[in-house]
């Protein structure tokens, strides 16, 4: 075989692996359940009720809202304050689905808790939080097919300064939470 030939089939098999390596990888779906949403915790968070009597704990999939104060139950004393937008992310969650009938894509399970994408009438509700700068895309977990389309969703955002991206200076949630020594969702 030439010396040009081998080279080439190398460059091939070598461009092709890279590829496969370095893409995302797809995360599919686990489990699709519908149910009520009972509670909205804060602006990625929120409680369900299945269809068959189940509460599951759900984390939106792929977005990150600023974080609201975390108070002392008994006390009613912040002990954490909140980030700006934390409360308005949490308000805009519980218009668009609390004691509403959602679909729930589950696409991992984390800590008794369920990564999902949440659907409302055909709606993905995890995409409108990012297209209205309530919450940033999670790029470093993000896969496809999700991968870009949060990612332009949030940089329409920032082009019209929604939400947190109005903010002078905006601190990602996940520094806030490291900061002030929060555990992640």
């Amino acid at each position: 075989m030439a010396p040009y030939k081998a080279f080439s089939i190398a460059a091939a098999i070598a461009f092709i692996f890279s590829i496969l390596l370095l893409s995302p990888a797809a995360y599919a779906v686990i489990r699709t359940v519908e149910g009520t949403v009972e509670k909205v915790s804060d602006g990625d968070s929120l409680r369900v009720t299945t269809n068959q009597g189940t509460e599951l704990k759900i984390v939106l999939y792929g977005c990150d809202a600023p974080e609201k104060e975390k108070r002392n139950k008994k006390t009613g004393a912040v002990v954490i304050p909140g980030q700006p937008y934390g409360e308005e992310a949490t308000q805009a969650l519980k218009a668009k689905v609390r004691k509403k009938n959602v679909r729930i894509d589950i696409i991992n399970i984390d800590h008794h808790q369920y990564i999902a994408i949440i659907w409302r009438n055909k709606r993905n509700i995890n995409l409108e939080m990012i297209r209205e700068g309530y919450a940033e895309a999670s790029w470093e977990l993000l896969k496809q097919p999700y991968y870009a389309k949060f990612l332009d969703a949030e940089q329409a955002a920032k082009f019209r300064k929604k939400g947190i991206w109005r903010l002078p200076k905006y601190e990602r949630p996940r520094d806030f939470r490291r900061r002030m020594k929060i555990r992640d969702n």
